[in-house]
Order: C-alpha cells, then sequence, then structure tokens
C-alpha cells in the first residue's frame, strides 16, 4: 500500500449488525443451532482505542500473502505499540506504505507480505516513521 491521502478517523463511525450466537463452518455444513440474535457493534468488537484508530484503503498487492488485497480497507490503532511481526502502516520519505516490521534492537525493516515487492530496509537518511498497528482487514465481496 502507498498513498499520501489521509487517515480517516474512526472514532464516530458505527457499524451495527445483528450478531448471530452460533459457528459458520468453512467445511462441511452443521445442523442449525439455535439463530437467536441481537444487535451488536462490529467496532465496539474490533477497536480498543477508537481516538486513535484511522481507517485507510490499501492500494496495491504487497501485503496480499498476509490477507491484506488492493482495496481492503485496514483499522490502524495509533495506540497500540508496535511490535516485531506486526503488520504496521508507516511512513517513508512522506509516503504511507503497508508491511510486515522486522525489528531487532535498532535495526528494523519493512516487509512485504509478496516475494514480487522488495522489502524496505532504510537507508543514511531516510525518514521512517512506523505510524501505527493494523488490527484488522476489512473486505467487501461482490454481490452480483
Amino acid at each position: 500500500m502507498s498513498t499520501s491521502v489521509a487517515p480517516t478517523p474512526l472514532a464516530d463511525l458505527r457499524l451495527p449488525a445483528t450478531e448471530i450466537r452460533c459457528s459458520v463452518h468453512a467445511g462441511f455444513p452443521s445442523p442449525a443451532e439455535d439463530h437467536a440474535g441481537r444487535r451488536i457493534d462490529v467496532i465496539d468488537k474490533l477497536v480498543t482505542h477508537p481516538q486513535a484508530t484511522f481507517t485507510m484503503r490499501v492500494r496495491g498487492e504487497s501485503m496480499r500473502e498476509a490477507g491484506i488485497f488492493d482495496g481492503d480497507v485496514v483499522l490502524v490503532d495509533r495506540a497500540v505499540r508496535p511490535q516485531h511481526g506486526m503488520v504496521v502502516v508507516a511512513v517513508v520519505d512522506g509516503e504511507f506504505t503497508c508491511k510486515q516490521l522486522w525489528k531487532r534492537g535498532s535495526n528494523i525493516k519493512l516487509k512485504a507480505a509478496n516475494p514480487t515487492f522488495a522489502d524496505i530496509t532504510p537507508k543514511d537518511g531516510q525518514t521512517v516513521e512506523v505510524w501505527g498497528v493494523v488490527i484488522a482487514a476489512i473486505k467487501q465481496f461482490p454481490i452480483r
């Protein structure tokens, strides 16, 4: 993902949905369970720090093996402390990018999750800031 568009604050966004109290199998169908539902807020289920969480639309295929595809919306939490192995949004020379954080001591690398894309290893004088941690990716499937 690479973009210079500003992130969208999530604090006031609500996504109400009905929670169905059963699991859904992705293999063989299971017998019907009690489908009693209650209203939930999807954002409340995903977001711990609403004032520090932003949405960003992904452009590009560099994170596809991490399950993040072109057009997905990622939720980025700036209150989570970035750690080795986490998927993050970073600012590299003024441009946003989504990559996996590789960190050993003071050395960092931003790793692509697609072998056709190069990792980003900061060079002398290059500005790299880990902006936030990706906590979820939202996909929209075609319904036609």
